[in-house]
């Protein structure tokens, strides 16, 4: 893809309603943020690693849940997140 098809599509997914989709961009964006500080309360003593991400991309899909819990893919998403974690756990 060129720079300007990535732009072009960056541009339709943006301005097209993805509220349906996911909630008000906004309110989505709070509530990442929320879960997100929430999991870095007691990390950032160390640089967070791959768990961390895994289980942080984990919170994105459950703070995306909440605008749409019937977009399946969120629940398909986490469950490959958390899945992710625990195997970098071990």
């Amino acid at each position: 893809m060129l720079r300007t098809e990535i732009l072009e599509t960056a541009n339709q997914y943006i301005t097209k309603d993805r509220a349906a989709t996911h909630g008000d961009a906004e309110d989505s964006f709070a509530q990442i943020a929320a879960v997100w500080t929430w999991w870095l309360n007691e990390r950032l003593t160390a640089p967070i690693d791959a768990y961390d991400v895994a289980q942080m991309m984990s919170l994105f899909k459950k703070a995306r849940a909440k605008g749409n819990p019937t977009n399946s893919e969120n629940a398909i998403d986490d469950a490959g997140y958390t899945a992710i974690a625990g195997e970098i756990a071990r």
